[in-house]
């Protein structure tokens, strides 16, 4: 069976009125993306960098909200590590 497992770069802090959110750089979610794999010895699959629109905005759901809405001009954009694997 194929699952998949993504790799999130957390929201340092939330911003401002005229400040960007704080969020951990790509490479932190890789990093952790590689620790799991070591700890967790599962048959991967591919490995994959993804973008999707405001993905911590309020009322979306994430990596895996599969209806994700784009504002134009006002989109935030994130990037993330997904691994596809299989279980053991």
């Amino acid at each position: 069976m194929i699952e998949f497992k993504d790799f999130v770069p957390e929201m340092k802090d939330k911003g401002g009125l005229f400040r960007q959110p704080g969020m951990e750089e790509l490479a932190e979610a890789l990093e952790k993306a590689n620790e799991w794999i070591a700890a967790n010895n599962v048959d991967i699959v591919n490995v994959e960098t993804v973008a999707l629109p405001n993905i911590h905005n309020p009322g979306e759901e994430g990596s895996t909200d599969t209806r994700l809405y784009d504002t134009g001009n006002m989109t935030t954009w994130h990037q993330f590590i997904r691994v596809w694997y299989r279980k053991p």
